[in-house]
Formats: structure tokens, C-alpha cells, sequence
């Protein structure tokens, strides 16, 4: 039996959960007619204070298609430079909305409102003209870094300024809010889209949230269909994230926990460094000393021993903490990482 800490993703649905999924009640979502579909989306719209939902299969997909529908083709869009956006989504602002991304450096992730401003381009014809800004929250190669609130207001006030729409990709938001205590309406109220992520932290398996406006949402709704995201009966799985966000959320404080001792472990072992500064919700991020190993010596080293991890790098690896993985899993891992690298 494996303890998989590879990521969050690998959770696997709770006999509840799927007890949930085989008594949903369906219809077909393409016409609206899906009621748990439709339950779904006008709970979670209300955790966020937005006046609606979509349903999208992926958070992949949710992130396009707001990127559609805040965009025009030619114009450019703003974001972290090691944001899931950009390093993960496989260029599909450039394929899917004819989009530029302006890649800024950040500390851990984070972007300033003075970094952004100096990004933002003037009136020029040789220039693409700014439309958005995306922010990530929390952030996936940051380590799960979360994003300050006082630098999402500061945010907030440039893009209204500068008549700029703000996109959060928030698949783990649900991490931010229970780590910080600032509720999900809060987070979301300075965004005019956003998207979370049920299939992670949440353990659903499989789906994400697009959220804003009417406006917004009627545009959004079509590119779904665009990119042949109309699922029919898609209350089946609707109803493993219904059962998650109705069931998941405030566990996620186990996962909190579980990563700080995961990386205290981690930092107990000569040739392994985590900053804990940013071990804030469920990832770790490890840093590997090349003059004792690789990444993927240590990832094949575990998996010998049923302790699954990532490398994300030559000398970086990722742990990820969820609710398949117990504290006394976190014990286990970090007693083999003892016995294998000391």
C-alpha cells in the first residue's frame, strides 16, 4: 500500500461520497435541467458571494474560459510567471483566445501592485493593449503559498484604475480561507471571475467551478460548450462535489498540519531544506543538496520503500498533503526518509 504524496489529485472518492454520486438525481446540464448540476452552482455561487456558477470539467478548462470570455483576441494578460496559467495549461491562452501573457517575476509567487503597474502597457499601436490580470491563490509552484489580502485590495484598486478585469485562479482557495480564516466571499469579492477546484483538497473526483457574473457566466457558458464541455447528466459527479463542499472543507486543517510536520521531518535529515515560511496550507516543497542526491534518486529511493513523491526539478521535490494521507501516514513517510537518507 502506497502513501501517496505526489499530489493532492490522487484522492480517491469516500464511500459516502459515492453512495452520493449513485443516487444523484440528473438531468440533462447542456439545457440547465441538471438539478444537482444546478444545486451545485447556486451553493457554491453563494460561498463565494457571486450571482452564479458553471460547472466546467477541469480547472484547466475553468481558467480558459474565463480567459475567453474577458478577452478580445491581441490583447495581453498579466500574471506570476510561474503561474499554473502559464507553466501548466499547455499554451492554451495563445490556441483558445488569441491571447498574450505577460509573464513578472514574484517573491513566492505574489506580485505587487507596483510590479503590475509597471507591466501594464501604454496606449501604442505596437503595444497589445492590457485586458486582465490573473492572480493564483493558492499557489501551486509557490508551495501553496497564499496571497495576502492587502496585495489582492491593493490589486484590486490598480485594475479598477486602469479599467482592468481581475481573473483568480483559486483551485485551492478553499485552503487560503480555512488556513487564514478570511471566508471564500472575502477572497472572491475583488475578482470578476473565479475559479475552484473541487477534485484536490476537496477529494471530489472530478470537476471545478467558473464564477463571476450573469454577464460573465452567459459568455462563459458558451465557451464550455465551445470547447465541448456540455456534459448532459453531469449531476452523477456534481453530486461527489456537492457531497465535498458540503463535507470537506474545514478538514483541511488536517492537511495543514500534516505538511508542517512533513517538512519538519524533511528538515530533520542532512542534504533536505524546506523554508517553513511557506509551508502555509497542504504542499512542500523540498529543496535536494546535489552533493547528496538528485530529486529522482530520493523519488526512486521512496517508492521502494511505498512512499510516493514528485520531483519538480533536478534538486526540487513536492509533497502533497490530502485527506487519503493520516497522520499516521505522515509518521510513517518520515521515518522511511529518515531510514533511507541518514
Amino acid at each position: 500500500m502506497f502513501i501517496d504524496l505526489r499530489s493532492d489529485t490522487f484522492t480517491k472518492p469516500s464511500a459516502e461520497m459515492r453512495e452520493a454520486m449513485k443516487n444523484a438525481e440528473v438531468g440533462d446540464d447542456v439545457f440547465g435541467e441538471d438539478p444537482t448540476v444546478n444545486r451545485l452552482q447556486e451553493e457554491v455561487a453563494g460561498l463565494l458571494g457571486k450571482e452564479t456558477g458553471l460547472f466546467v470539467a477541469s480547472g484547466t478548462m475553468g481558467n480558459q474560459v474565463a480567459l475567453n470570455s474577458l478577452t478580445q483576441p491581441g490583447q495581453e494578460v498579466i500574471l506570476e510567471e510561474n503561474a499554473h496559467i502559464f507553466y501548466y495549461e499547455a499554451g492554451a491562452p495563445s490556441l483558445l483566445s488569441g491571447v498574450q501573457l505577460r509573464t513578472i517575476p514574484g517573491k513566492d509567487g505574489i506580485l505587487t501592485d507596483q510590479a503590475i503597474e509597471k507591466a501594464i502597457r501604454p496606449p501604442n499601436v505596437h503595444f497589445p493593449p492590457t485586458s486582465l490580470i490573473c492572480l493564483e491563490n493558492t499557489h501551486n509552484r509557490a508551495g501553496g503559498k497564499i496571497y495576502p489580502l492587502p496585495e489582492i485590495k491593493k490589486i484590486h484598486t490598480l485594475a479598477k484604475k486602469q479599467e482592468l478585469k481581475m481573473h483568480l485562479d483559486g483551485a485551492r482557495l478553499w485552503n487560503a480561507s480555512v488556513a487564514t480564516g478570511i471566508s471564500l466571499k472575502e477572497y472572491a469579492r475583488y475578482f470578476d471571475s473565479i475559479n475552484v477546484c473541487f477534485s484536490k483538497g476537496l477529494g471530489a473526483p472530478v470537476g471545478s467551478m467558473l464564477l463571476g457574473s450573469k454577464e460573465i457566466m452567459r459568455a462563459a457558458h458558451r465557451y464550455r460548450k465551445i470547447y465541448g464541455g456540455g456534459m448532459r447528466q453531469a449531476g452523477i459527479i456534481a453530486a461527489g462535489a456537492l457531497y465535498a463542499v458540503n463535507n470537506n472543507i474545514e478538514r483541511l486543517s488536517q492537511d495543514h498540519d500534516n505538511a508542517r510536520k512533513l517538512a519538519q521531518g524533511f528538515n530533520s535529515v542532512p542534504g533536505f531544506s524546506v523554508n517553513m515560511n511557506n509551508v502555509e496550507t497542504n504542499i512542500v516543497m523540498v529543496d535536494v543538496d546535489k552533493n547528496h542526491f538528485t530529486a529522482d534518486q530520493v523519488v526512486a529511493r521512496l517508492k521502494e520503500h511505498n512512499i510516493l513523491i514528485l520531483a519538480v526539478g533536478p534538486q526540487r521535490l513536492r509533497a502533497v498533503t490530502h485527506l487519503d494521507v493520516n497522520s499516521t501516514d505522515i509518521k510513517t513517510a518520515v521515518d522511511t526518509i529518515k531510514t533511507c537518507f541518514t
